[in-house]
């Protein structure tokens, strides 16, 4: 076929043509705000300077908003991949075996929860990109529904755009250290990736602007005002972030793209889309009837709360389980799981979800109900089965209710008073207890605080922390027997913990029991051999126990990892100290030219402390290796 004039391309394609009645889903104003995020900057603006000075505020707001925008919109997906039996068999190996896996995927993780960082980093680098290929997907929509019909190569090159835009904010999600536990970071150098970042968002600017050039040549500029949108808020979301850490340093946490802004405007979208997707869907079933948006929403709301709120609290009463964790293990695989099935079945190719969402005739109906009996008498107009829907959605109501006061109460910032009543409604979240601990010992209720501690620290998959701060609470009380044996139980659990190792090697110093404590320095070295300090406790208790050579080496190693890491430094008298030490210890075993020059670094040091005292040993002793 030759190939059409752009006039005559334009001319073809207009959506009153190809029997669709407007480019829009809704109207203009909620189509451009909440469907291609218009409201992207000012929301990003407001949050920001919150997230500084009302962090409380804040997360208390984004936890109640995920009851009606994210919660509602994992849901759809739900009713989307099973409402239908021809779906449900069509999409099998993702409504059934992947769903069957993630559940066993969850069961595992609350039996191993160091699996917990895997997932929940899976879980949030894997956000962005499903976020990406809603916007793709969207501004491909709009496009179409205005008449631009995108060829393969604009095709590829918005793809490409939206690719290049993903992988910069992973380098960027991966460079240093994690700002999260929870988040594992390759630790990427921060030079490592500046170039590339900046090179791909020129890139993604000038894939993006190339597409919609030609798309606009066809069907003129005011017909791009939606996917012009989509691609400003794609460039919103995770270029700009970007070049403002490349810039000036100013870096997003990782888990605000999942948790934050960014989730409530990509749910909200998703709802916009999915729900004018089921109305058309409803009207065609129906002949023109059948379709009640509150009643949609209002199950996506109970199933929603379905997904995320029973499962955590059940699991923390049967099993003394940590609140905190199993929430963490749910949120992470109901995502994931969402993130797999919504690539399965939103794709503008397939012939009925086209029909629905570009306009023209409509696709036969298909038959509803693929979970069959059980499922089609709950959708019944049944007494029994009316009374049923109704007294499940108040009793899920409730319990979200429930959940939303427990993390009010219990949340960062808040008085005793409060996260005691957080501790009556759910007793087994170790975040919680950990919090009423430092209220009490800060009271001075050391009792009260100790028993906390306590508490979190026997919970399932609670994590080291509470139990390393009830060590170091009755280290602090001078109960060091009973502060013994508790490292010594931490031990036993992770011979890896370089903290646990750490403090029980102190406290065993202070106890008198040398050998001991430079074992388990020496097996904290080995967890953590970058950490430095570990080098100079050994270092001191070797020269103390008249082991001068292998005191040496541990102050050569010591001196080295600060010299690496200035970060590990420590101030100007401290170090003048360490060096006096260090070169007294290299006079005994002969190397006395190193040992000169760490007296004379010492005695600088030692000046720009103004520690005179120090300064004149220094000094002396350099003199007295001289004239020897």
């Amino acid at each position: 076929m030759a190939k059409s004039s752009n006039k005559e391309m334009h001319k073809e394609k207009r959506p009153a043509e190809t029997g669709q009645s407007s480019p829009w889903l809704y109207q203009p104003a909620l189509d451009l705000i909440v469907g291609c995020g218009a409201w992207s900057a000012p929301l990003l603006l407001l949050t920001y300077p919150l997230a500084q000075s009302s962090a409380l505020t804040l997360a208390v707001a984004f936890y109640a908003l995920a009851l009606v925008f994210n919660y509602p919109h994992y849901m759809a997906t739900i009713y989307r991949a099973y409402h239908r039996r021809e779906d449900f068999a069509k999409y099998r190996i993702f409504t059934v075996h992947i769903t069957l896996l993630v559940v066993l995927t969850a069961v595992i993780a609350h039996a191993r929860p160091h699996l917990l960082p895997w997932i929940f980093t899976l879980y949030v680098l894997w956000s962005p990109w499903h976020y990406s290929g809603q916007n793709y997907g969207l501004l491909m929509m709009f496009a179409r529904r205005n008449g631009a019909q995108p060829t393969a190569a604009e095709r590829n090159a918005l793809y490409s755009a939206f690719l290049i835009s993903f992988v910069v904010l992973l380098i960027t999600f991966q460079t240093g250290p994690s700002n999260d536990p929870l988040v594992l970071s390759l630790g990427l150098p921060a030079d490592f990736g500046a170039a590339i970042r900046v090179a791909g968002a020129l890139a993604f600017a000038g894939l993006g602007g190339f597409a919609l050039w030609r798309f606009a040549a066809r069907a003129g500029l005011r017909a791009m005002i939606a996917p012009i949108t989509l691609l400003t808020t794609q460039a919103l979301w995770f270029v700009v972030p970007t070049l403002l850490e490349v810039g000036y340093g100013l870096r997003v946490p990782q888990t605000r793209y999942s948790t934050g802004v960014l989730a409530v405007m990509h749910s909200a979208q998703y709802i916009w889309v999915t729900s004018y997707y089921a109305k058309r869907e409803a009207l065609a079933e129906s002949g023109g009837a059948g379709w009640h948006p509150w009643k949609y929403f209002g199950a996506l709301t109970a199933g929603g709360i379905a997904l995320f709120v029973p499962g955590p609290w059940l699991v923390s009463y049967a099993f003394h389980y940590d609140f905190t964790a199993s929430f963490l293990i749910f949120t992470a695989l109901v995502n994931i799981h969402h993130f797999i099935l919504d690539g399965a079945i939103w794709k503008l190719r397939d012939g009925r979800i086209a029909s629905l969402l570009l306009g023209g005739a409509e696709h036969e109906a298909e038959k509803p109900a693929a979970m069959a009996g059980a499922m089609r008498w709950l959708g019944g107009a049944s007494a029994g089965a009316r009374a049923f829907r109704i007294a499940l959605v108040v009793v899920l109501l409730l319990w979200a209710g429930v959940d939303e006061l427990r993390y009010f109460l219990g949340a960062p910032g808040n008085g005793l008073l409060n996260l005691a009543q957080a501790a009556r409604l759910n007793p087994y979240d170790s975040a919680v207890q950990m919090r009423i601990a430092r209220q009490q010992s800060a009271s001075g209720n050391w009792d009260a605080s100790l028993a906390a501690l306590k508490n979190a620290s026997l919970l399932r998959a609670s994590g080291a922390a509470p139990g390393l701060a009830l060590a170091r609470a009755l280290v602090q009380q001078q109960r060091y027997g009973e502060a013994l044996e508790q490292y010594n139980r931490l031990v036993a659990a992770n011979a890896a913990d370089a903290d646990a190792l750490t403090d029980l090697g102190i406290l065993q110093s202070q106890m008198g029991r040398a050998p001991e404590a430079i074992k388990s320095w020496q097996q904290a070295a080995q967890a953590q051999p970058s950490r430095a300090l570990l080098h100079l406790y050994i270092a001191e208790a070797l020269r103390q126990q008249g082991d001068h050579q292998a005191a040496a080496n541990e102050y050569d190693r010591y001196l080295q990892l600060v010299v690496e890491d200035p970060e590990q430094r420590q101030g100007a008298k401290e170090m003048a100290a360490i060096l006096l030490n260090a070169a007294a210890t290299n006079v005994k075993v002969g190397r006395t030219q190193l040992a000169l020059s760490q007296y004379e670094l010492a005695a600088r040091l030692a000046q720009q402390a103004g520690e005179s005292s120090l300064e004149a040993a220094a000094k002396d002793s350099a003199a007295q290796l001289k004239g020897d």
